[in-house]
């Protein structure tokens, strides 16, 4: 008599998640605009149906109260205000690694004056480096220094990121503006876009919005904003 030792039992199929992509904004220069990078591009994410996590680690916290105004009608962003001390004595990349399920995004904000060894650990933890800086002589001297010690941390070493550099509260046929775009140019990274200098912005964060979301926003601005998010998709 023959006997079926076929098992019919189901079995269990794992599906690995797919990675999400880690976008650390940073410059060592405080006012480059880090924040509004970081917040308005956490925004377009999420208005695209992803699920984006905005981890804060800014001791001044600006994109934690940005997405305490976020009202409950937009499309929701999880935040992590990864600057505050907890009790547990979590290491500083932890939060880069234990995200919400179904994470597509992460969006990094940092402090000023990111130097040593907190830059070297959130460049390890991220997939992308994208690098703000306004058009002043001091920016763009304090732009090239931090950029110099990008390239010599270990992490960026051993692991080369994708970088972009940005060009921040700008206004174009100004010769400030010739003089940091000849700058960027001259970066042997992309210099992705410019966004203008207009009250936009401020009206948008005082509600927790991106510059795309308001319904007058100019178009250029917004053109701006999927320049840089199609150089992420791209990479």
């Amino acid at each position: 008599m023959a006997i079926d030792v076929t098992n019919t039992e189901p079995r269990a199929r794992v599906i690995n998640a797919p990675k999400p992509k880690r976008i650390l904004v940073a410059n060592a220069k405080g006012g480059s605009g880090k924040t509004t990078v970081a917040t308005n591009l956490s925004s377009y994410f999420a208005a695209r149906d992803e699920h984006c996590t905005l981890i804060d680690f800014d001791p001044q916290g600006s994109a934690s109260q940005w997405l305490q105004l976020r009202q409950s009608e937009r499309s929701k962003i999880h935040g992590v205000s990864a600057f505050k001390k907890s009790a547990t004595q979590v290491t500083r990349t932890w939060y880069l690694r234990n995200l919400p399920a179904q994470t597509t995004k992460v969006v990094i904000d940092t402090p000023a004056g990111l130097t040593g060894a907190l830059l070297n650990d959130l460049v390890r933890e991220s997939d992308y480096i994208v690098i703000p800086v306004t058009p002043s002589p001091i920016d763009i001297r304090a732009t090239t220094l931090f950029i110099k010690e990008l390239f010599l941390t270990p992490a960026y070493r051993a692991n080369p990121r994708s970088i972009a550099v940005v060009a921040n509260r700008v206004r174009k046929n100004t010769l400030v503006y010739s003089k940091l775009e000849l700058f960027l140019k001259s970066l042997k990274i992309p210099f992705v876009c410019s966004f203008r200098d207009t009250q936009y912005y401020i009206r948008a964060s005082e509600y927790g919005m991106g510059i795309h979301d308001l319904n007058n926003a100019k178009s250029e601005d917004v053109t701006d904003w999927q320049t840089l998010v199609d150089w992420i998709d791209a990479n």
